[in-house]
């Protein structure tokens, strides 16, 4: 069936949008995750990415044409669906439809998508100069979030850009930045707290303003999003501090806060090398620039990395008297909860099934050596795995697929998910046409994701789109596992540690180095024997490494 998508709200204040460029035309594939169009708000100029599998059937609002936030922007379905009806009315009907997406936690908020006739009484509530910060929607998934730490405390003085807070989705723990400049009168919920999407975070305004009359009605205020619109000819200048155009006429996104450091530090954002999304140039890019790091990228991108382990330290246990009983609670994180619920939800719906061989690894080995030699180069063995895996799914495309209830989609893009253990659970980031990289960039781009899962600076578009997984804990000593699969990939492939012992070569028994790996697969999608020529396939790489170097 058809889906409308309409002209999100991507920032608070946004009440329309212009569309920049579209990235996709009519008769296009499109996949969760894939960017559909660059939308130009208030504020910046973002990408906006599709939620929804199938083929780009209408474009509703053409590149360079403006339309209020829910106006009909495209629709996404199976290719030759009849769609007429959508088109003729579905720009009117389908808002009412999709906004309990937005809105979905409070019931009263259908008075809030008619921002016009209830922003009066709003906005008469609030004293001048006030304005109400909501709890707001950093991921498609998300219902609420935690406050993880506040950069700001009561009194402070607020710039627009400055971080407010550090605040925690089921997906990651993201830096929130103000878009509005005061004083931080009221704190709504404290570090620690979780609250849903749209209640009340903040309240922002001139010094010594009295904000107690409205506290009581916060989480129920639509108020921000209609009053603040007023300030917009002063936001106007916050899309020329995002996006910028230097003398070839490239565009360079970047954050406010980002920007402003840069001035302050006297730095050439076009020798910086963003992190964030679309190459997006953050604060942490900023602080960690350094004219040698531009020339040498890389290098500033593994700096981070080198940190962050020292946020796994243990805690200090108290000393516990033989005999005695202790036991602790700890809050479950927004991380951990989605991970509880996704694992669950997927081996009790995916009737999971395991296959297990064992890959002579010596080849391996000798030709990792080899390629090390080379100067500022570092393969591992789980680059290895990885780009063996992306070039045996081309062959075994129906691995690389995906159930649904009435269809089976197949893959023939190929998005290999790299689980990384962090302190909170597991995160899962996504090399994406993973098949067309080579071992180096593998390597490099499975080092930068780890260094920001467990620095908690990943974002949710990284770890969207997967079409397989690998999970490996061979580094930790274990020789053989099963993993539950990561929906809605079919399949998952666990890695073992290489072991050297007596092996049988040629009728003589010498001494070799093995691997074990173990496919878990979704019967459903995949049967026994597709699965097990996949798994000889991978082998075939893995023992004669110089074919995946063609």
């Amino acid at each position: 069936m058809a889906t409308v998508v309409t002209m999100p709200r991507l920032s608070d204040t946004m009440t329309e949008g212009t569309v920049a460029t579209w990235l996709k035309k009519v008769g296009d594939k499109v996949s969760e995750g894939d960017i559909l169009a660059e939308i130009e708000t208030d504020k910046a100029t973002m990408e906006f990415e599709s939620f929804n599998a199938g083929t780009l059937l209408h474009i509703g609002i053409e590149a360079g044409q403006t339309a209020a936030v829910d106006s009909l922007l495209a629709i996404i379905g199976q290719e030759g669906e009849d769609i007429s009806a959508l088109i003729s009315g579905g720009a009117a009907a389908q808002p009412k439809a999709e906004a309990p997406k937005e809105d979905a936690p409070k019931s009263e908020d259908k008075k809030d998508e008619t921002p016009k006739a209830d922003a009066p009484a709003a906005s008469a509530a609030l004293p001048q100069g006030v304005v109400v910060v909501t709890m707001p929607r950093l991921s498609d998934t998300m219902t609420d979030g935690t406050v993880a730490k506040w950069l700001k405390k009561v009194g402070d003085k607020v710039s627009e850009g400055d971080i407010l807070a550090e605040i925690e989705t089921d997906k990651a723990t993201m830096e929130f930045e103000s878009f509005n400049s005061g004083t931080l009168l009221k704190i709504g919920v404290n570090e620690g707290e979780t609250a849903p999407v749209d209640s009340l975070l903040a309240i922002i305004g001139p010094e010594g303003t009295d904000v107690s009359g409205v506290t009581a009605d916060a989480p129920k205020v639509a108020a921000p999003k209609a009053e603040t619109t007023e300030a917009k000819p002063a936001d106007a200048s916050k899309e020329e501090e995002t996006v910028n155009v230097v003398s070839d006429g490239k565009r360079i996104f970047i954050s406010p806060l980002a920007k402003k450091i840069a001035e302050e530090k006297g730095i050439n954002i076009a020798q910086v090398k963003g992190s964030g999304e679309n190459g997006r140039i953050v604060k942490a890019d900023i602080e960690n620039f350094t004219p040698a790091a531009a020339a040498q990228p890389a290098a500033s991108v593994a700096a981070p990395q080198a940190a962050a382990p020292k946020e796994a330290t243990a805690p200090v246990r108290p000393f516990v008297p033989a005999g005695e009983e202790l036991a602790e609670e700890h809050k479950n994180s927004q991380m951990r909860k989605t991970i509880a619920r996704r694992l669950a939800e997927s081996k009790f719906t995916a009737p999971h099934y395991y296959l297990t061989i064992e890959v002579a690894m010596d080849d391996a080995m000798k030709s990792r050596a080899v390629i090390n030699t080379i100067p500022d180069t570092k393969v591992s063995f789980n680059d290895m795995v990885i780009k063996a895996c992306a070039m045996a799914l081309k062959k075994h495309p129906q691995v690389n697929s995906q159930w649904k209830d009435d269809v089976t989609v197949i893959n023939h893009h190929v998005h290999i998910g790299v689980a990384v253990a962090v302190e909170d659970g597991l995160l899962v980031p996504v090399l994406k046409f993973a098949d067309q990289m080579g071992l180096t960039q593998i390597g490099s781009a499975v080092k930068d994701f780890a260094g920001k899962a467990r620095s908690k600076k990943l974002q949710p578009n990284e770890m969207e789109g997967s079409t397989f997984t690998v999970s490996n804990l061979g580094m930790f000593g274990i020789t053989e596992f099963t993993s539950i699969i990561n929906q809605p990939n079919s399949a998952i492939l666990s890695v073992g540690a290489i072991i050297e012992k007596p092996v049988v070569r040629n009728g003589q028994i010498v001494v070799g180095n093995t691997m074990k790996v173990t496919l878990a697969c979704d019967h459903r999608t995949v049967d026994g024997a597709t699965g097990a020529q996949f798994l000889q396939t991978l082998r075939q790489y893995l023992e004669n490494p110089v074919t995946m170097l063609a």
